[in-house]
């Protein structure tokens, strides 16, 4: 049964991912690429990595996601269409798709993967001790980044809502 959840969340992952790089609506691509981070906290669930899944909805799809889509719709129109690519970017970028997934392929393939049984249960109490701790094996660093990193995407979308406000001089003088 896992599997067939596993296929049916990886095959929906693939379409919106691809739904995402190809639709010419920006609100659309938006909510196409939230679906796909949907999808990656259900694969979280899947192995049971409930803490990172929550993670995930809370701050992918809840947080970053949100302030996109706040940005597209103060800045531009909610149906603007993107310009297409040249056709030789297009053909480019189509090929170099296809030989990153000749090299993922090749290197799953040659991988023998060996299941391991897993025992030990991790509690949030052990997550949070561990993320800030000073100690060897404490996350207090990435911890730390991750709020700079919450804090640029803050400021990314206020200069994207700001838009040309903050380049144009005032004429009014």
């Amino acid at each position: 049964m896992e599997k067939i959840v596993f296929y049916i969340l990886a095959l929906l992952m693939i379409v919106f991912a691809i739904a995402s790089v190809t639709s010419r609506k920006m609100l659309r691509s938006v909510v196409y690429l939230l679906f796909v981070l949907i999808g990656i906290a259900g694969i979280y669930f899947l192995i049971d990595y409930n803490f990172l899944a929550a993670i995930q909805l809370t701050i992918y799809a809840g947080g970053i996601i949100v302030l996109v889509i706040f940005s597209v719709l103060l800045v531009h129109h909610i149906e603007m269409e993107l310009e297409l690519a040249k056709i030789s970017k297009q053909i480019l970028t189509g090929v170099l798709c296809l030989f990153g997934l000749g090299v993922f392929l090749a290197t799953i393939y040659s991988y023998d993967f060996k299941v391991v049984e897993n025992y030990k249960t991790t509690t949030v109490a052990d997550i949070g001790s561990g993320l800030l701790s000073y100690d060897r094996g404490g996350f207090i660093l990435p911890f730390e980044v991750i709020s700079i990193l919450l804090l640029a995407a803050m400021i990314g979308a206020i200069i994207i809502g700001k838009g040309d406000k903050l380049t144009q001089k005032d004429e009014t003088i």
